[in-house]
């Protein structure tokens, strides 16, 4: 038996809402207690849903998992394209936005834990895990490209992410990241 408004679109748009806000409170859940440790119950609980609410949406806790690491990852380079599209602002400016959204969000204890948490189950994620990080070296290459010659531009990319990973590893805040990055991007960026 379908629900008399499955097909109208406000229906959709609110299944839509819904499964993106189960997916942030799983993401939230997989990264306080781990993969192996969360359990689908407790990602219900925190989503405020039902145990067979949740399987009704994902069948299991590995495609749960996949699930929401694909939406953070999508939202976060859809949010790098639009910082960097924005030309009109001066190109250290929209760097260290786009270095914040990739990576100075995830700084902190709990944040801290979801990058952790993505990072020690490669094999769950599948191929987003490579795609999403060369499409940012992509998006920042082709900002600085836009005001220097594209080799330059791809290895002054380069080196930023990786400086990138350095500060987010030594970094005690959010805001010593931006700072240490911003320094970065004073230095090699045009």
């Amino acid at each position: 038996m379908s629900r008399p408004d499955a097909g109208h679109p406000s229906s959709a748009i609110a299944d839509t809402s819904r499964r993106a806000r189960v997916l942030d409170a799983a993401l939230t859940t997989f990264a306080r207690f781990g993969y192996r440790k969360t359990s689908m119950e407790e990602v219900a609980r925190a989503a405020h849903i039902s145990r067979p609410g949740l399987y009704f949406l994902f069948s299991s806790k590995e495609v749960l998992f996949r699930a929401a690491v694909t939406q953070a990852l999508e939202r976060d380079i859809a949010t790098v394209e639009h910082v960097l599209a924005d030309i009109a602002r001066p190109l250290s400016e929209r760097l260290i936005e786009a270095f914040d959204q990739w990576a100075g969000r995830y700084i902190g204890p709990l944040t801290r834990d979801v990058a952790e948490v993505i990072e020690a189950n490669p094999d769950l994620l599948g191929e987003i895990v490579e795609t999403a990080p060369r499409r940012f070296e992509e998006l920042i290459t082709d900002a600085i490209a836009a005001e220097t010659e594209r080799e330059a531009a791809r290895a002054v990319a380069q080196t930023l992410i990786s400086a990138s990973i350095g500060l987010k590893q030594q970094a005690p805040s959010r805001e010593f990241f931006l700072e240490r990055l911003k320094a970065a991007i004073d230095l090699l960026a045009p």
